[in-house]
């Protein structure tokens, strides 16, 4: 078995990034790297889940996002919390994978130092291991929708596809 690489690809497959524009009109897909930072996502995604914020060192991570006040506002208060529960297990999950890298340990850093609900998660120990969740998501013209979530990985580069499918 080939060594664990020391961070993951920073170039996203030619494939799917024409997947990614081939899907915009219709189904929500996003890529994030090993890190749990957003390396892209199609239209249909920044439709349902709002633009990226444009400030911040943190702005493209996702565990980060977790501890924001728009993700309480896009998942309400319940989804909110199993989103952080999650997202600080995935960050567990990442810095064993990538033990030594020095973006995840200051994020680490800084949620610890910032928000008491990280902490409390982080306490727990969690490693997670969930790949398909049923979301429900608040679009601000739409209301409530719910979306079937897939979390495919692309173990060569370490990139995770997310795909929002219409909840049925």
């Amino acid at each position: 078995m080939p060594p664990e690489p020391l961070a993951p690809d920073s170039e996203i497959r030619p494939g799917l990034r024409r997947l990614l524009r081939d899907l915009d009109d219709t189904v929500p897909v996003t890529v994030h790297d090993g890190r749990l930072d957003v390396m892209a996502r199609n239209a249909a995604a920044t439709e349902i889940l709002g633009p990226l914020s444009s400030a911040g060192r943190y702005r493209r991570n996702i565990v980060h996002q977790g501890f924001t006040a728009t993700v309480r506002h896009l998942l309400g208060d319940e989804g909110a919390h199993r989103y952080a529960r999650w997202a600080t297990a995935e960050l567990r999950s990442a810095m064993c994978r990538y033990p030594d890298d020095e973006h995840l340990r200051s994020l680490l850093a800084e949620l610890s130092a910032t928000s008491a609900t990280f902490r409390s998660h982080w306490a727990q120990g969690e490693v997670t291991a969930g790949r398909s969740a049923v979301k429900h998501l608040c679009h601000p013209t739409r209301g409530w929708l719910a979306f079937q979530s897939e979390m495919l990985h692309d173990a060569e580069r370490d990139h995770w596809i997310v795909i929002y499918a219409p909840a049925g």
